[in-house]
């Protein structure tokens, strides 16, 4: 094939949301900051301006249908009319529907511009948030469960039959993890703090029916920092996914599992959720053709928000991967030994 007939592949995409701004309530930690800091950290680092940009696609009523009741959707949308709070946690503006829309949509296209190989891998700043977000309730900051409608986008539209969503919020997933729980074609694994909010995402949540056996939780205590990332996604993660082969690994990326979040203290650095990123996309490089994205989930800290957002990006791009913050001021705890351990046990590897 000569050079004038090769298609061009990005070395990423990416996707902010445009206007989410006006998805804000004064002193909320959920704020539009957490996004903006990213763009302009990866702008300044000169990775923004090589990413393909895309833009948000209308998710059809059937896919949406799918993932959530229609008595949730007409909750969040009139929820957002009338500017009308669902709790204490999860605030509504009267932009909040059009812009929970919008995060779905380009956590879709994003996952699409993959899966099509229109780029390596993708990051999606996605805002409002989705992975506490169930079938009928939305909850934990969270509106629509972007990353669910993302890999429903892939089964239902692009012939996706085995997807895997990793979860490294420090919060578990338990939106993704509920909506997932009865069927086979996606594996669902999260590492979360414990004891937290939501307060699921047991060792003994596996999943039910066709289900059963692909929900994998691993709950750390407080203080497992990066030696305990470093084996659940060095050693534990990749067994689980040689076992399950997906075809695409999509990541809920929270970086409030880092030391400095206000929300948390699991005490993981910038640099520890770069190498995670790093074996992940590893074993996809290996098995299913490069196909990782990533979708922003939590995480509060501005700080820490610019660092580990480099160090994801880094990774993703296979480059070296730096921290500005560097690691926790105190020592980690090794009380997350005997979980990982009772983990390895329990799934047999």
């Amino acid at each position: 094939m000569g050079e004038s007939n090769r298609i061009f592949v990005y070395p990423i995409a990416f996707f902010c949301p445009q206007g989410h701004e006006a998805h804000y309530r004064w002193g909320h930690p959920e704020r539009p900051e957490r996004v903006e800091v990213i763009r302009r950290a990866l702008t300044d680092a000169g990775l923004w301006q090589v990413g393909l940009q895309v833009e948000p696609e209308k998710i059809p009523d059937e896919i949406m249908q799918t993932v959530h009741s229609q008595e949730l959707l007409e909750a969040v949308r009139n929820h957002s009319e009338r500017q009308q709070d669902f709790d204490l946690d999860t605030y509504l503006t009267k932009e909040s529907w059009r812009l929970a829309l919008n995060a779905a949509g380009g956590a879709a296209a994003l996952a699409r511009a993959v899966w099509g190989r229109e780029a390596n891998v993708g990051f999606a700043l996605t805002r409002p948030p989705g992975h506490h977000t169930t079938r009928d309730q939305s909850m934990g900051f969270c509106l629509l469960n972007n990353i669910a409608i993302a890999a429903e986008t892939l089964i239902q539209t692009e012939n996706a039959n085995r997807l895997a969503i990793v979860d490294m919020d420090v919060h578990h997933g338990n939106g993704t993890q509920e909506f997932f729980w009865k069927r086979g074609d996606v594996l669902f694994i999260s590492t979360h703090q414990s004891p937290l909010y939501p307060g699921t995402g047991q060792l003994n949540e596996r999943g039910s029916g066709d289900g059963e056996g692909a929900t994998f939780n691993l709950p750390l205590p407080p203080f497992s920092g990066d030696q305990a990332f470093h084996l659940a996604y060095g050693e534990i993660v990749p067994a689980l996914l040689d076992h399950f082969q997906p075809e695409m690994i999509m990541v809920s990326f929270g970086f409030d599992s880092h030391w400095k979040d206000p929300l948390a203290n699991l005490m993981v650095s910038a640099h520890g959720y770069g190498e995670a990123i790093k074996s992940l996309k590893r074993w996809a490089d290996r098995n299913c053709e490069g196909r990782i994205a990533v979708f922003l989930e939590g995480g509060y800290d501005l700080e820490a928000a610019v660092a580990c957002g480099l160090a994801v990006t880094q990774a993703l791009l296979g480059m070296e991967i730096t921290d500005a913050v560097g690691p926790p001021p105190q020592p980690e705890s090794e009380s997350w030994l005997a979980v990982l351990n009772k983990a390895k046990e329990i799934w047999h590897i």
